[in-house]
């Protein structure tokens, strides 16, 4: 008997739902569009550099986030962000399940704007259901028409969103579309566009399913207590299993009475599941923790006139009758985790030099021999000024007495906000026999109008071989 190695994807077709989850997503869909579409158009005043407030200026090396301004020696950074943000994954996760998925993953927003343009196309779930089982005519090749271009202009419209972020927005929108930009807007916004119009149009659910990693070691951080989509299956089965109303079985005593559950078998669930599963059977790895499930069986409960709460937000522990502890080593560990490296974070971005500086010694050759019994070694001082005002910067010799400094032509050193400049520095020094063959010395750098902190860095004289 030979077994199947490929299924071919079964078309899911969502029907709408209102209620308080339904209504919270919508809510962080609006702003997060909002966030990421209008972000590089918000204007942010600088004494120098560009007007725009988050940049990424690769050409010139550096990111503006506001006030702040990073520069390449500042990755290290990015490092701690990543880390908060797994931190915080993985506490949400021990907490709450996969409400990120539910909640904040792009697939998911962008997902959640194609079916509900969708929607407006071609209608309600029913009606969506026919077009697709209808034979080609005028209608169905108008709606899918118009679908299908509404989603290619939302992922052209993310994709140069995306780009707007590496450059000045006014000014790349305008050479974008006379044909001016480099080429790298253009193959990225192309890209962009392609792939989410794949995966926010086409795929959808099969992301979630198949192609994320999250689904497969979320249950890793599972446990008892973690807050989950559930169905209640002892209220909703009840000893005789679940029953769909009838005359006999209408109210929810003659219901009790019979054995039967609170579940009327409607099927409303289902049908709004943008994954296309059935809540009812279990914690299962399609499920993104939406919650529309949740609101779908609180509005038919309502309709019953019978308690909400049937499928809800609750853990295995409360299901079983035991309190939910939220409190506990895990959930601690993560925490303090994410304080101790916010804090360590927050600490280095306020404690950041006003002024970057690096030394690196001449290596060929690696000392001369003055007429005048000295020795001398070459050194480069690179300098980059992080502040938003020009630096007038004088550089000594500190830490090996008796050494003079020698910087050629440069009789003071100017920098302008943002600006970097390297300088070539030469000290001599006369040793003595009994001097080893390297010394230790620093370059202390200090602004000249007294209104930065020296900075000082290391590095050594070679005298001999």
């Amino acid at each position: 008997m030979s077994q199947t190695l490929f299924e071919a994807r079964t078309p899911i077709h969502p029907r709408s739902v209102s209620g308080r989850f339904r209504n919270l997503k919508t809510g962080i869909l609006l702003l997060a569009y909002g966030v990421f579409f209008l972000l590089p158009w918000l204007r942010w005043e600088r004494e120098t550099g560009p007007s725009q407030a988050v940049l990424f200026d690769i050409p010139n090396r550096r990111f503006y986030l506001f006030d702040l301004i990073v520069y390449p020696q500042d990755i290290f950074w990015l490092a701690g962000l990543l880390m908060i943000a797994a931190l915080l994954l993985f506490l949400v996760t021990g907490i709450a399940g996969r409400v990120f998925c539910g909640y904040f993953c792009f697939q998911t927003l962008w997902t959640d704007v194609f079916m509900f343009l969708e929607r407006r196309i071609q209608g309600e779930r029913p009606a969506r259901i026919r077009l697709s089982k209808q034979p080609w005519n005028a209608e169905k090749i108008l709606k899918l028409g118009a679908t299908h271009a509404s989603w290619l202009l939302v992922a052209f419209a993310t994709g140069l969103g995306f780009v707007l972020y590496w450059g000045d927005a006014p000014a790349l929108v305008r050479a974008f579309f006379t044909g001016d930009a480099a080429n790298a807007a253009y193959i990225t916004a192309g890209l962009l566009t392609l792939t989410t119009y794949t995966f926010a149009g086409l795929a959808r659910e099969q992301v979630c399913t198949y192609m994320c990693p999250y689904a497969r070691f979320q249950s890793v951080m599972f446990d008892r207590d973690t807050l989950i989509v559930s169905y209640d299956q002892t209220r909703g089965e009840g000893s005789a299993g679940r029953a769909r109303p009838t005359r006999d079985l209408k109210s929810r005593e003659q219901r009790q009475e019979a054995g039967v559950g609170d579940c009327i078998d409607c099927g409303y669930c289902v049908q709004v599941c943008p994954t296309g599963i059935d809540i009812r059977d279990g914690l299962q790895i399609e499920c993104i923790h939406c919650a529309l499930c949740v609101d779908a069986c609180d509005t038919i409960m309502d309709k019953q006139g019978w308690p909400r709460g049937l499928i809800r937000y609750t853990s295995e522990s409360a299901l079983e009758g035991r309190k939910t502890r939220f409190l506990k080593l895990k959930t601690v560990g993560y925490g303090s985790a994410i304080l101790v490296v916010t804090g360590l974070l927050v600490l280095s971005i306020l404690g950041r030099a006003e002024l970057d500086a690096s030394v690196s010694q001449v290596r060929q050759p690696l000392f001369v021999q003055m007429s005048d019994g000295s020795t001398q070694n070459s050194y480069e001082i690179a300098l980059n000024n992080k502040t938003q005002r020009s630096l007038d910067l004088d550089i000594e010799v500190v830490g090996l007495e008796g050494a003079t400094l020698d910087l050629g032509r440069i009789e003071e050193i100017e920098l302008e906000p943002s600006q970097r400049t390297t300088v070539l520095a030469r000290v001599r020094y006369h040793p003595d026999e009994e001097h080893p063959a390297r010394l230790p010395l620093q370059f202390e750098i200090t602004d000249r109008d007294g209104t930065m902190d020296p900075v000082r860095v290391s590095s050594q004289m070679s005298l001999r071989p």
